[in-house]
């Protein structure tokens, strides 16, 4: 007996706060061109490390669209059987890329600057600065109503926030520039933007091969799990107990039971799954329910 049903899907999370993340796309997207460019005119390296930055979370707020939009499309195909939720987690390891090519290029940068004359526009730096963090803050307000009550809104918020330090480090970049008439500090600041840029890709990284190596969610244990369905009315043993993440806020799970008699198998479906549901969030989940006469269980040795 299979667990497995057609789900309704209505509007999801995602889907309800998605103006939310098109606004706070819009404004992104445009700023980080205007960066692009304030920081080539003006030499700055910590306005283009920035805008680096920028690119990245551009893809990622992209991604999130993206994915709110082709999660409704239906699969005509019919071999989608797990539709087009995981785009943006591909997605999410373009950006990865990105910003981990963003790193290098500012210290590959930085070190060529050493020695060389170059005299960043600290009132340029300045300007473009104080606009980055009026438009982050914009995307904040926006993003933290629907951050709540979304994980892929809640990551958008998390990159928004980012760019805000981001936008603090080119202010204080032309602060230091402006006042002590020493170009090196553009410098400095790019570097350090370049290392936060590095540690978020690398805890972005490990987000994404967590999810395409099928890993337990993040603060899901199976053992946990494989206790709970034990202690279900009716189950005398569990087995076959598998549980990943499709994508961000969405987690599948896998599981063999069986019942203590024939009879039972109704009665053990319907209380694992609402286990599962209200006590693990995980909404998806295909359970096998067997009965301790009904021979051997073939099932699989991974």
């Amino acid at each position: 007996m299979s667990g497995g049903h057609a789900h309704g899907h209505g509007l999801s999370a995602s889907g309800r706060h998605r103006w939310r993340l098109a606004v706070t796309f819009g404004l992104t997207a445009t700023f980080f061109l205007v960066e692009l460019v304030a920081g080539l005119v003006s030499g700055s390296l910590a306005l283009v490390s920035d805008a680096g930055h920028m690119a990245a979370d551009v893809v990622t707020l992209g991604a999130a669209l993206v994915a709110t939009r082709l999660a409704t499309l239906p699969d005509a195909s019919g071999r989608r059987t797990y539709g087009r939720y995981r785009a943006e987690v591909f997605a999410s390891g373009l950006a990865v890329l990105m910003m981990l090519g963003v790193a290098v290029y500012i210290v590959v940068e930085a070190v060529r600057r050493f020695g060389q004359d170059v005299e960043p526009t600290s009132g340029v730096m300045l300007t473009v600065g104080l606009i980055g963090l009026a438009i982050n803050a914009v995307g904040i307000v926006l993003l933290r109503g629907g951050a709540s009550d979304s994980l892929n809104v809640k990551g958008a918020y998390l990159e928004v926030m980012a760019d805000a330090i981001g936008s603090v480090g080119v202010i204080v970049a032309g602060l230091l520039v402006l006042y002590t008439q020493q170009a090196f500090w553009d410098t400095v600041v790019a570097l350090a933007i370049a290392l936060f840029v590095a540690v978020r890709a690398l805890m972005l990284g490990r987000e994404v091969i967590a999810v395409l190596g099928q890993h337990a969610p993040a603060g899901v244990e199976p053992r946990e799990i494989l206790d709970a369905l034990a202690r279900v009315e009716g189950v005398v043993d569990v087995h076959d107990l598998h549980v990943w993440q499709l994508t961000s806020g969405m987690d599948v799970a896998t599981a063999h039971l069986v019942a203590a008699d024939l009879g039972a198998e109704a009665s053990v479906l319907s209380a694992a799954s609402t286990l599962l549901r209200e006590q693990f969030h995980i909404e998806h989940a295909t359970l096998q329910v067997e009965s301790t006469s009904g021979g051997v269980c073939q099932g699989t040795d991974w």
